[in-house]
């Protein structure tokens, strides 16, 4: 057998090294951060090790990210499967620290505190939180709402963790230069390149492009400084964070998880809920990069394969306009042949219960709509002329236009 000095080896080694260096793609990590596996190849519900290629089970999961104070679950926001998934993880992680756990959201600001205390201690109602979430985020309350329900079950502390409007306009009107702005790193050329890819540009674009990656850049260093911030409080010694934010600032590591990392080394894991095949009919919320970038790292310790599901639009409509109130919801305006002409709503109607149930706001309204069908009768409180009335009538399907 013939064999080979390890001096040639390396010199092989470092031959073929130097002569993909023309091609930038041969330095990234195939199958976009998995080097053993296409994420593509998993089923449904599967969970892949990224470093080594393997499937796990959702305890071998667990039982390896255990030993990181912080846990990264990144998510697709209007994904209803990404948000069970991060669900089923702080489920489990409480069931084996209970007491030990608390979670940070992207969804609220860090000057959103003081109220996210009250809500966990039992103060804070849960329509103004609704309507605090709706302050911070927008819309989009029921994809989180099985989240917030068991924080509040099991006293979970809540932390926000982006950056609050009166800072981020601060940025805007002058720069990163400013005291009182998080120390904000720029040098991280994979994280700019894929970013810049995202927003239509690339290293040589200013002005237009560059101001997003900034606004960028002071999110994901605040959250990060919020992180960083939770780690050296000692009355969090014993605590781990479960950091809930969009996928893209937590792959690679080079978003959030670097960042906290740079103000405080401390062990972490990162778990993508991974989407792989995107329904025909959602592709128009797909990501879409202007030009190929080559990242040479993992993107992620876990992919947790799972299908992209968005809930159903709604069927039943009330059809009218509405003016959120401090309480109830005021009618602007009534649409001809819809069920709340049926029911005799009239303009400046304020809507304050739907069969005994508080209306927090128009979002809600819609929610406890789509629980009835078609024929069912419903009633609703409402204040007219400054006196408390109620009105029904049954439901039925919208006229559909012609």
């Amino acid at each position: 057998m013939k064999t080979i000095p390890l001096t040639g080896i390396l010199l092989a080694l470092m031959a073929g090294l130097f002569a993909s260096a023309a091609g930038a793609e041969d330095f990234a990590v195939p199958n976009q951060g998995s080097p053993y596996k296409n994420l593509g190849e998993l089923n449904e519900g599967e969970i892949l090790h990224l470093p080594t290629g393997l499937t796990v089970s959702v305890e071998q999961m667990i039982d390896t990210v255990s030993g990181s104070r912080v846990i990264y679950i990144g998510e697709t926001h209007d994904n209803l499967e990404a948000h069970r998934v991060q669900l089923e993880i702080i489920r489990r992680l409480q069931e084996q620290f209970p007491g030990q756990i608390s979670v940070g959201m992207e969804m609220f600001r860090r000057s959103a505190q003081d109220d996210l205390d009250h809500w966990q201690k039992g103060n804070l109602p849960d329509k103004q939180f609704r309507k605090l979430f709706r302050k911070n985020w927008g819309h989009g309350y029921g994809l989180y709402q099985p989240i917030f329900e068991y924080l509040k079950e099991n006293s979970i502390p809540l932390i926000g963790l982006k950056s609050s409007r009166a800072l981020e306009q601060k940025f805007r009107d002058g720069g990163p230069d400013q005291d009182g702005l998080p120390e904000i790193d720029l040098t991280d050329e994979y994280h700019r390149a894929y970013s810049m890819s995202l927003f239509g540009g690339n290293d040589t674009h200013t002005g237009v492009v560059s101001k997003p990656y900034q606004m960028l850049l002071l999110w994901e260093e605040s959250m990060a400084e919020t992180v960083a911030n939770f780690l050296k409080d000692e009355a969090n010694e014993n605590r781990k964070l479960v950091v809930l934010a969009g996928g893209f600032h937590v792959q690679y590591g080079y978003g959030i998880p670097k960042r906290a990392f740079r103000r405080v080394p401390h062990a972490y894991s990162i778990i993508l809920p991974e989407v792989t095949e995107i329904p025909k009919e959602l592709k128009n919320r797909e990501m879409k990069m202007q030009t190929s970038v080559s990242i040479p790292l993992l993107a992620s310790n876990f992919s947790w394969k799972v299908s992209y599901i968005v809930p159903p639009p709604n069927r039943i409509k009330l059809g009218v306009f509405l003016k959120e109130l401090e309480n109830g919801l005021k009618v602007l305006e009534v649409e001809k042949g819809s069920n709340a002409e049926r029911m005799n709503l009239q303009k400046d109607d304020v809507l304050l219960e739907l069969d005994g149930n508080a209306l927090a706001d128009v979002e809600n309204l819609a929610a406890q709509l789509q629980k009835y069908n078609f024929g069912d009768t419903v009633r609703l409180k409402i204040v007219r002329g400054g006196s408390k009335q109620e009105v029904s009538g049954i439901l039925k399907e919208a006229p559909k236009a012609e």
